[in-house]
This record gives C-alpha cells, sequence and structure tokens, in this order.
C-alpha cells in the first residue's frame, strides 16, 4: 500500500471499520464495524453477520471508501483466539484469486477448512504424585506409585496402562489424594522430527545431488530445483537432506504428494529417517484429526506436513521449504470450484515467501522441463538407480504379430514371461489403467448399448459388485440377464478389457496363484494399504492395477511388468496425451527390479513405431522431450503458448449453446489472443447437464485473466440453470 492508503487504513481501524472477506462466492470482503473492547488486525479470523446467518471472515488487507456510517455497518459478533493470517500467506490467496480468475471468498475458503480448530485445544486432565501415601499398600497400587515417582504428570488412562493396572486403582488412590490433578497441553498430533536420527546413507550420483540441493537451500531465498531423477534413484532420500537443513533451521517443511493416502510406504520411509512420521493432510483425515493439525501448523508445533494438494492452504507459522513429489502427476490440478493447479501455485507460495521449493519427478512435465533448460529452474539430475539396482530391460510385444487367444486380452509373449516369474517365487504386475470389468456391454441381437441416463458415456461393467456403473456421475444399476430392447436373454456381451476380467485371465492361465486387483473403486483406503503392503511383503504373485501402482511404491520382488494396453492414452485429441503416455508408462515400468534383482517390462501395443514407444524401449528420454517441447513450440501450446478454457453447462442443450455463443460474441478483439468454439464438449451431457466448450489460445505474454474477465462481464448473465465454469492452464479437455 502506498503512504496514503495506509494512513487512511490506520484512520478506518480508528473508526472502528474493517474490511472482512467471508469464505463464499464473494467478490470483495465487505465492511463491518468493529465494537468497543474488541481488538483485531489484518488476518484476524472472525465470525460476522451475513444476511440471517453468523458465518466465518478473516480480517482482510485494503482500504474502504468511507461512504458507509460505520454506525449503518454491522458489526464483527466475534474474534478466534488463534494466529492471524500472516501478510504473506494473504498475498498467496490474492494472488492465487487473481490468477485463477475465482471469488477471493472462495480462495479464502480453503485456507480456513477446519473451523473447531479456531479456537485452542481444551487443556488435558492429567494426575501427578503428592507426598500422600495410602492407608492400605496392595501391589497394584506400589506399581502405580513405582512409575508415577519420576515428577512427571500422567493421564489416567495412560498411568493405568502404563502400570498394568485398570483405572479404578488410580481413582481409588486419587480419592485418597495421593495423586493430585494438574492441568496439561494436549499432545502433539505427531511427535517432532529428528533431523539426526539417522546418518544418511547417500553415495555417488545421489551424495553430488543432495550437495547441490543444498547449496540451493543454504543459499537462502527464493529457488526452484528440479531434482529429475529415474525410477528408484533415490530421489527422496536427496530431498530428505534439505528437510533436515530446513527442520535444523527452524522452519517448517510442506511435502505435496499427489495421492497421499496411499503413501503409507512414504510415511514409514520418513520415520526410518527422522524418527517420527509427518502429520498428514488429506481428504480422508477424520475432523479431529484435521483440526488438531491445522491448529498446531499455524502455532508451528507440527514442524513437517506430508499432504495432498490442499495441504498448499495450511497458515503455516514459519514455512522454509516445500517439497512437490511427482510433479508431473495430474492429480495435483484441482477442477471443482477453484481450478488451479498446486504445483505452479505452490512455485507462487515460495516465491511469496521467499524460499526454496524443490519440484521432483522421475518424467518431469515438459513445463518443468522447459523452465530447467531456459535456467529459471536449478536442473539437478541423477541418471543411475541406488546401490546395485538396474533399470529393467524393456520391450514391445506387437500384437499384430503376437495377437491374443480368442476372447482373450493378454498375448502368449506376455504370459509366458508372468509365467517364468511366478515360478522363480518373484512377482508380476499388469498394468490397465481401466477400472472395472468391461467398458461396454451390448447386445449381441439387436446392438443395444448400455448408456448412461445422464451423462454421454457408456456403462462400465463391475462383475465383482454385480452392477454397471457411470464413472463420471456414480449412476449404477444391477447387471442385467436380457437386453431392455428386446428383451432377448443371455445376449449380452461384454465389450473391452477392465482390470477384472484381465484378473479373470490371469487366473484361467495361473489358477494357483496368487492375485490381488488394485482398483479404487474395489476398495477403501485402509483397505488398499494393507493390499500395498502385503504386496510389499511378497504375500502376492501377480498384481492386476490401474494407475494406482505407478505411485511410486516399492515392490522388492517385483522383477515383471506387463502394460496391457500401451495405446489406451493416444487415442484423443489431449494435446497432453503423448507425454502423459511416456510418463505413466515410464513410472509403472519403474516398479520392476528396485532392489537389484534382473527385471522385465514388456508393453503390448499396436503402435510399436509410435515416438513414445520408441522412447520408452530405448531409454532415450531426452529424444522424447525434445520431440515433445518442439511440436508445442511450433503450436504455441504449454508452456510457448497460454490456454484457458470455459465450459457452460445447462438443463437444455439450446440454453448451454446460446450462452456459449454469447459469451463468444461478447470476446475482446485482442492481438496475439484467439477463440475457439463453442462446440460440444466430449462429454457432452454430465449427471444432465449440456455442455459446451470454449478454448481460449494465446501467446506467452497474453493477458489470459484480463481477456476472459472483459468477455465474461460483457456477455450474457448467467440465468436459469446456466453455469460457467472457467479454467486457466487446463489439464483436461473432456
Amino acid at each position: 500500500m502506498t503512504e496514503d492508503s495506509t494512513d487512511l487504513f490506520d484512520d478506518l481501524f480508528a473508526r472502528r471499520v474493517v474490511p472482512v472477506l467471508v469464505p463464499m462466492p464473494a467478490p470483495k470482503p465487505y465492511s463491518y464495524a468493529v465494537p468497543e473492547g474488541m481488538a483485531v488486525e489484518p488476518g484476524s479470523i472472525v465470525q460476522v453477520p451475513l444476511g440471517p446467518r453468523q458465518v466465518l471472515g478473516v480480517v482482510w488487507d485494503g482500504i474502504d471508501d468511507g461512504s458507509v456510517d460505520p454506525k449503518k455497518l454491522k458489526a464483527i459478533t466475534r474474534v478466534f483466539d488463534c494466529p492471524p493470517l500472516a501478510k504473506d500467506m494473504r498475498t498467496f490467496l490474492d494472488w492465487v484469486a487473481t490468477y485463477t480468475v475465482s471469488p477471493p471468498g472462495l480462495v479464502a475458503r480453503m485456507a480456513l477448512r477446519a473451523p473447531a480448530a479456531f479456537d485452542p485445544e481444551p487443556m488435558i486432565e492429567g494426575l501427578r504424585l503428592t507426598e500422600t501415601r495410602p492407608e492400605r499398600m496392595t501391589s497394584a497400587r506400589e506399581r502405580v506409585i513405582a512409575t508415577a515417582d519420576n515428577g512427571f504428570t500422567w493421564t489416567r488412562s495412560g498411568l493405568a496402562h502404563a502400570a498394568g493396572t485398570s483405572s479404578s486403582v488410580i481413582d481409588g488412590l486419587t480419592a485418597q489424594g495421593v495423586f493430585e490433578t494438574v492441568f496439561m497441553p494436549p499432545p502433539p498430533v505427531v511427535a517432532l522430527p529428528d533431523p539426526d536420527y539417522t546418518e544418511h546413507r547417500l553415495e555417488g550420483p545421489q551424495k553430488q545431488a543432495a550437495l547441490d540441493l543444498l547449496e540451493s537451500v543454504d543459499a537462502g531465498g527464493f529457488s526452484v530445483s528440479l531434482i529429475d531423477g529415474i525410477t528408484g534413484s533415490g530421489k527422496t532420500e536427496v530431498y530428505f537432506e534439505a528437510i533436515a537443513a530446513t527442520l535444523k533451521a527452524g522452519k517448517q517443511v510442506l511435502i505435496l504428494l499427489p495421492e497421499i493416502a496411499l503413501t503409507a510406504s512414504f510415511l514409514e520411509r520418513f520415520q526410518d529417517r527422522f524418527g517420527s512420521k509427518p502429520a498428514e493432510w488429506h481428504s480422508d483425515l477424520a475432523p479431529r484429526t484435521r483440526e488438531k493439525v491445522w491448529r498446531q501448523v499455524t502455532e508451528g508445533g507440527v514442524r513437517v506436513v506430508a499432504g495432498a494438494r490442499s495441504a498448499l492452504f495450511l497458515p503455516f507459522e514459519n514455512l522454509g521449504l516445500i517439497i512437490v513429489d511427482e510433479e508431473h502427476d495430474p492429480a495435483y490440478k484441482q477442477e471443482d470450484r477453484v481450478f488451479y493447479n498446486a504445483r505452479d501455485m505452490a512455485v507462487v507460495r515460495a516465491r511469496i515467501g521467499e524460499f526454496p521449493i524443490v519440484l521432483v519427478s522421475a518424467t518431469p512435465s515438459v513445463e518443468s522441463r522447459v523452465n530447467g533448460d531456459l535456467g529459471r529452474y536449478n536442473p539437478i539430475h541423477l541418471p543411475t538407480r541406488f546401490g546395485d539396482a538396474a533399470l529393467p530391460d524393456l520391450g514391445l510385444v506387437d500384437m499384430r504379430k503376437h495377437p491374443p487367444e480368442r476372447g482373450g486380452f493378454l498375448s502368449p509373449v506376455l504370459l509366458r514371461y508372468i509365467g517364468k516369474a511366478v515360478e522363480r517365487g518373484e512377482q508380476a504386475l499388469l498394468f490397465l489403467n481401466r477400472r472395472g470389468y468391461a467398458p461396454l456391454t451390448l447386445c449381441r441381437v439387436c446392438g443395444h448399448r448400455f448408456q448412461c441416463p445422464d451423462c454421454s458415456s457408456w456403462l462400465v461393467e463391475h462383475r465383482f459388485r454385480g452392477q454397471i456403473q457411470c464413472h463420471h456421475c456414480g449412476y449404477a444399476e444391477k447387471t442385467p440377464e436380457s437386453c431392455p430392447e428386446c428383451g432377448t436373454l443371455d445376449h449380452l456381451v461384454a465389450c473391452g478389457p477392465g482390470v477384472e476380467r484381465i484378473a479373470e485371465e490371469v487366473d484361467r492361465h495361473f489358477p494357483d496363484a496368487r492375485t490381488i486387483v488394485l482398483s479404487s473403486d474395489l476398495m477403501g483406503v485402509k483397505r488398499l494399504r494393507l493390499e500395498l503392503e502385503a504386496i510389499a511383503k511378497g504375500e502376492a504373485d501377480i498384481v492386476v492395477g490401474t494407475q494406482l501402482v505407478a505411485k511410486g511404491h516399492n515392490f522388492p520382488m517385483m522383477t515383471f511388468v506387463g502394460i496391457v494396453d500401451a495405446d489406451i492414452g493416444l487415442a484423443n485429441g489431449d494435446p497432453r496425451a503423448a507425454e502423459r503416455t511416456f510418463q505413466l508408462l515410464s513410472q509403472v515400468t519403474g516398479r520392476a527390479g528396485r532392489t537389484g534383482l534382473k527385471s522385465l517390462g514388456l508393453l503390448q501395443t499396436y503402435q510399436p513405431q509410435h515416438p513414445v514407444m520408441q522412447a520408452i524401449v530405448s531409454g532415450d528420454s531426452d529424444a522424447f522431450y525434445e520431440r515433445e517441447i518442439s511440436e508445442r513450440e511450433k503450436a504455441l501450446l504449454p508452456p510457448f503458448g497460454r490456454l484457458a478454457s470455459i465450459i457452460v453447462s445447462a438443463d437444455t442443450r439450446a440454453d448451454a449453446e446460446g450462452h456459449a455463443r454469447g459469451l463468444r460474441q461478447a470476446a475482446p478483439k485482442v492481438s496475439g489472443i484467439s477463440i475457439l468454439g463453442p462446440a460440444e464438449a466430449p462429454l457432452a451431457l454430465i449427471r444432465g447437464r449440456h455442455r459446451f466448450r470454449l478454448l481460449v489460445h494465446g501467446r506467452r505474454n497474453s493477458d489470459m485473466q484480463a481477456f476472459v474477465k472483459t468477455m465474461m462481464a460483457n456477455g450474457p448473465k448467467m440465468r436459469g440453470s446456466v453455469s460457467v465454469q472457467l479454467d486457466i492452464d487446463p489439464q483436461s479437455f473432456l
């Protein structure tokens, strides 16, 4: 703020008027009066009246024009007893709102996800030994007194457990004055990590990479390092050294992971290195745990958080380092309410906070790779696997030459190598990124196809559950016995494979093998973690899985990986299709041979000459990136150009199309920016709503936000069922 605006801001505070941002689709903060005797400051979390309701809010920066008499303003009703949002956090939230063209209130809402944590945690009742002794001594009482005779304060249940007795013994001693009641602060949600708990065991390239990374971290200030290392190269151990250095400096660390609910192995590796697990932050946490984590993060009690993308909006007390593991993963993109890419926003948060950030991947995104090549990021390359482990040998199975047997989907070549791995007592992994039993069910008599009534997508058969289901809206019905169109019995046929069907084929060929199917729709998070632990312990012979298996898991006995349909990601209009296919297949094949055993990966494909297939089997990732970057540059696609996606949806096709055409007509004439559409979205119907898409394309220096804001402001107003979703830097084109 300028000196004049600062004076006006102070004057408003003196007149007891402050701007408050409420966590709802508010375009700007509202003015509220501050009652006498109440103290607030920018960042204070408060409760304010809004219409007939009481809502949360944050006292915000900025100034009010003073046009409303403070006496006519509604007053703040409560100030919560918690640390205020820091200046750099408020700046970050404003930046995200501006960049994503989102209401700032919705962005602020992401930082206020645990309202029950705004009040201090209640003190815990404890017991402390006095000089008084009981009238009658028993062996149980002796054990309790001996256990408590160390000057420490104990909880009732903790003391009973430590002394090996019942709580009634504790109650009897307390009644006689042997223990006095004291109150103590609540325990930390996790123990403090010890940066010196174990010595690092780095060697060769890993040791040099850690030194390079520490040089950037120790220099202080903002920097971006990109650790680009092949699967199994020790990337995690390298960035653990940066975490240790940050902890020694007394600062907090945020580790972003694409699938935190599935990464129990990562938490265990962290505990092995630092003596305790990091605090977790993701949607599957119990509400009480989320509240404790939020509060202790804001107060500085939690030193390290490992979380999903929403952890980026935790109000840390003294954040000093961000790690973005698997930085290429599409899971970092949020496509609901506020559309943002957590990887990119993490870089912004580090820049605003003036501290380092580390991006990590075996297959970096094209955007990060270009930034590394141009010197914007500090590239750190790990070309070899850690220890004695070697990369798997990779090969292609040309399905035109080696087709599966009739009714099957696994080539004889693939089946032969699966059998060899099982015979050796090792594990085989079959990957197919398609859930369920079959992606389509039809009647072979009349040709009827089972389609979702609310979406333009086929119903996927899930034979294990006896259902056919839509993967977009969740609609499901019992698997029919007859065709609803012609009534014919026993003529419904499943078309194409899902992981359940592949597992069925595996059981037919290897009936004595222990087979596990890993798919997100078959089990909850706890069950998935147990299954992953079982695989790591060698309690399965063959694993059939979706992209869950590509998320950085370490399976020591895995020596064979088979990709059932390597072409599946290439058959769409997504400009990132080749990149994503390369990344996914590279990650999956990287599950093999991580502990030194000789390993093999085979990819079934009908396009063996495709550049993606050739890049994977040759191990020449540089050639793939050079080609992909060149193609992006010619087409002015990210990172050499900018995109914005606008999806207009409505209950009727005419309303959606009409509003989309109105937006197109309202688009300003700006050099370097063009607009494509409107056209029906590839998924033209979802949850009963018709969808039309506009795609805005501009040069890298284009002001995309100003363009779309002008178009939205000048375009037709949203009426009836019409809804508009705006996505800056889209990752999905459905």
